[in-house]
């Protein structure tokens, strides 16, 4: 696929150079030409100096043959508009904003434009960090059966496997989080201290998941 990013600070060149290493093509529009420097050398797509909601600059990227559209400018009135003009000016189907303003993320949401509302994000994921409690929801099937969440497991399941975590709570581990890398575990996997672990789980279960978690194993040898 040809994706197109507006904005090449940090996130625009991670973002980039990720989906690049994945084998899509990329142009990314900035309109400071020493912010490309941040893609490094081995880079290998397009560098387009210009303003991203320009529609000669959007041609210039490729825009009418991208199957995604990206904005991540550190200004969001540029970030929306640009993701407009990327979905109704030229019918990309995939576009996403980065909105700093929570209440202005939750309007363009509703317009149609998804959106990532960084202060909220970050401030809901410290409070996580901070005050971790219960479950954090992260995907929900279409039937609204099973989802997948992050649980707060108590210091108790430190040393336990995750096949013990998982009779005794109900559920499937589908990935652990650990020192900032995602880790697929086994059923022999012990859990550490500081791992985030994410289940999937029945959305009817979810109160007995959350205290289960909490609680600890029962009889608490390992």
């Amino acid at each position: 696929m040809h994706i197109v990013i507006m904005g090449c600070g940090r996130v625009g060149a991670a973002l980039a150079q990720t989906l690049e290493h994945q084998g899509h093509t990329v142009a990314i529009i900035d309109r400071d030409p020493t912010a490309f420097r941040r893609l490094g050398p081995a880079f290998g797509g397009r560098r387009v100096e210009g303003v991203g909601f320009d529609r000669d600059v959007l041609r210039e990227a490729g825009i009418e043959e991208a199957g995604a559209f990206a904005a991540v400018s550190s200004g969001d009135n540029s970030n929306i508009i640009a993701a407009r003009v990327a979905r109704e000016m030229f019918g990309v189907e995939n576009v996403a904003a980065r909105i700093y303003d929570p209440r202005r993320a939750e309007v363009y949401q509703r317009l149609g434009i998804p959106t990532v509302a960084t202060v909220r994000w970050t401030a809901d994921q410290m409070l996580r960090r901070l005050l971790p409690s219960g479950a954090e929801p992260l995907w929900l099937d279409p039937t609204g059966g099973v989802q997948l969440a992050e649980v707060h497991a108590s210091t108790a399941w430190v040393g336990h496997r995750v096949s013990r975590l998982q009779q005794e709570t109900g559920t499937r581990v589908a990935f652990i989080t650990r020192l900032g890398e995602a880790m697929l575990p086994t059923s022999d996997t012990v859990i550490q201290e500081g791992d985030l672990i994410h289940v999937m789980m029945r959305c009817d279960q979810v109160g007995d998941v959350e205290a289960a978690f909490s609680r600890g194993p029962e009889g608490g040898t390992r």
